[in-house]
């Protein structure tokens, strides 16, 4: 996973984007300004450490577009986070939201940090002071923040109170991923990695393959995969390897089990951070292997789902021909010189910011909610998360089928050319 360090996202970001306005003829002008973000924001957060010393904290906030409406998009805490990945991250949630059709516009934040050596009390404060930063420039109408790689609700919910105390009023509109039971949504949790099998289980049916034919490897074990794993297995398919970051050692494994991996069970010694405990796993009958193994598994669907790059032009050599289909549970796994070996070779590629765009569709059905102070039931957000992906989905793959697109060229030429249309129609070009 450290191939993170290895490229620019935004300019792979970009390179997506490029491609996509020259095969659509898009104008200088509107080019010009969806290529880059409206807005940028970075900032120094200075926190009072618990042993006494005060560090500085960079953080960072990008409203990429915000034509059709309101900028969404997550915070993310890492200690690997750069300005050119949350700009990267904010463009893709543009086309995510459009593709998912929903009125939202692409933003990105976070904080060059890692939690996992950070007290509650050090946390709260980055929280609460990421917030002073930008109290004027996000809102419920303006910017609606969520929570992202290693932000949880109870982070949510400290910068809720921190804009609240701030603008002296109850905003519960203003941030989603929030608990439930203080504005938060019922689904939120499962509604990303949901999402992703949504997808996959209508690319199944459309290639004639039956779930419970089928095998999978997973990379990463943290929300998304746990849910995706879930909803997988209820479909009938078997998980026989998946990958996770060592937090101790820095590194991460590939935990296999031929007959198939128990969710269960490996949720039960996992870490709140999505580390499954290495000892615990090999004592359980699990083959401890390498990090990148999982991509080199003889399955019939890979569900990358951790970080951005993990399968590059290097990369995609080692994946096995039997691979029929990629999901992509995490925000740019695929560079673009892989995305032209996996097209030449038949692979069947469900992208990013349509797979995973249960999150952003949540998020946005719980904004819904908090803003006129009713709430649904589970089976409601499920049953209108699962209409509203399958429909996404099919959206594209009608285009692709029409238009003899890539899927993943077909879901950027129908988002830009939403997101384009907001911005003529608005007279912004």
């Amino acid at each position: 996973m450290s191939a993170t360090t290895a490229f620019n996202p935004f300019t792979m970001a970009q390179t997506q984007f490029d491609k996509i306005a020259d095969r659509i003829g898009l104008d200088d002008g509107t080019r010009a300004l969806l290529r880059s973000p409206l807005r940028e924001y970075a900032f120094s957060i200075p926190v009072h450490m618990d042993d006494g010393n005060v560090q500085i904290f960079r953080g960072f906030r990008v409203q990429h577009n915000d034509a059709r409406g309101p900028c969404k998009g997550g915070i993310r805490f890492h200690p690997l986070e750069t300005f050119d990945t949350v700009r990267a991250l904010s463009m893709w949630m543009t086309w995510k939201c459009a593709v998912a059709d929903i009125p939202l516009g692409g933003g990105k934040g976070g904080v060059i940090c890692d939690p996992h050596n950070l007290s509650a009390r050090e946390q709260e404060a980055i929280c609460r002071g990421w917030v002073r930063q930008l109290a004027r420039d996000i809102g419920p109408v303006t910017d609606v923040p969520a929570p992202d790689v290693m932000t949880t609700p109870q982070h949510m919910l400290w910068m809720l109170d921190e804009y609240e105390a701030i603008h002296g009023g109850r905003y519960p509109g203003l941030i989603t991923g929030k608990p439930v039971g203080l504005g938060g949504s019922l689904g939120r949790t499962q509604a990303t990695g949901f999402g992703v099998v949504y997808c996959l289980r209508e690319a199944l049916q459309e290639l004639d393959i039956q779930p419970q034919d089928t095998t999978a490897s997973v990379q990463g074990f943290g929300n998304v995969s746990q849910y995706a794993i879930e909803l997988y297995h209820e479909l009938g398919g078997r998980t026989v390897c998946v990958a996770s970051w060592n937090q101790a050692e820095q590194t991460s494994y590939s935990f296999r089990k031929a007959d198939g991996i128990d969710l269960d069970q490996l949720r039960g010694i996992t870490n709140r951070f999505g580390g499954i405990d290495k000892e615990k796993a090999s004592d359980l009958g699990y083959e401890i292997l390498p990090g990148e193994a999982w991509l080199t598994q003889e399955v019939d669907v890979l569900i990358p789902a951790a970080l951005e790059a993990q399968i590059t032009g290097e990369s995609v050599a080692d994946l096995s021909g039997r691979v029929r289909v990629i999901a992509e549970g995490a925000n740019g796994p695929t560079t673009p010189e892989a995305d032209a070996v996996l097209e030449r070779n038949g692979v069947f590629v469900i992208p990013d910011f349509l797979a995973n765009a249960g999150g952003v569709t949540c998020s946005y059905f719980e904004q819904v909610q908090s803003n006129m102070n009713y709430y649904w039931t589970m089976d409601e957000v499920l049953t209108k998360l699962d209409h509203k992906l399958t429909d996404a989905y099919h959206s594209v793959s009608e285009l692709a089928r029409k238009q003899k697109l890539y899927l993943r060229d077909a879901a950027y030429v129908l988002a830009i050319n939403r997101v384009a249309t907001a911005c003529r129609d608005r007279g912004w070009v």
